[in-house]
């Protein structure tokens, strides 16, 4: 199984998706370390991708999640997935499991200020907000619970305690 944990810049992905691939004993795989420089340079500087410079991205995480299903390995990507498109794609031969980390825009606001040694930042928020098409038969988890606490109530949730 994979399980995406998707949202927003600055909602927790990475932290809370390491923590429960740990816990797991699941592989972690992180979408910002499929990104080419191009890309990363774009949102350094506050300019959001259009879909054309995600469908390589895109294409290298699926065939990353390919690989996992193929040998059979469970794992835990954290991902923005922000678009149902996107989210189709990377579930395309794949059983995939969808845990979104939501929170207020100002929730969300605090923490990328809070943020340091990433890429993306708030410039590219508003955004975010504003192409995130809310995903179906998603597990809803709060990006202001600490770490733990989504990975507790993830964990409760899936029956995978």
């Amino acid at each position: 199984m994979i399980m995406l944990v998707m949202g927003v810049t600055g909602s927790g992905k990475t932290t809370a998706g390491k923590l429960l691939a740990r816990k797991l004993a699941w592989l972690f795989l992180d979408a910002d370390d499929f990104h080419p420089p191009q890309n990363i340079e774009k949102m350094k500087h506050g300019v959001s991708l259009p879909d054309q410079d995600r469908e390589p991205w895109l294409a290298a995480l699926h065939a990353a999640l390919l690989k996992c299903a193929a040998k059979n390995q469970d794992a835990v990507l954290a991902c923005s997935a922000r678009k149902q498109s996107y989210r189709e794609t990377l579930a395309s031969g794949v059983v995939l499991r969808i845990c979104h980390l939501q929170g207020t825009y100002s929730e969300i606001e605090t923490c990328l200020e809070n943020r340091s040694g990433h890429f993306a930042g708030g410039a590219i928020l508003a955004e975010q907000y504003s192409d995130l098409e809310e995903p179906r038969d998603a597990l809803s988890l709060r990006a202001s619970d600490t770490p733990e606490e989504v990975v507790q109530d993830a964990l409760r949730k899936l029956n995978l305690n």
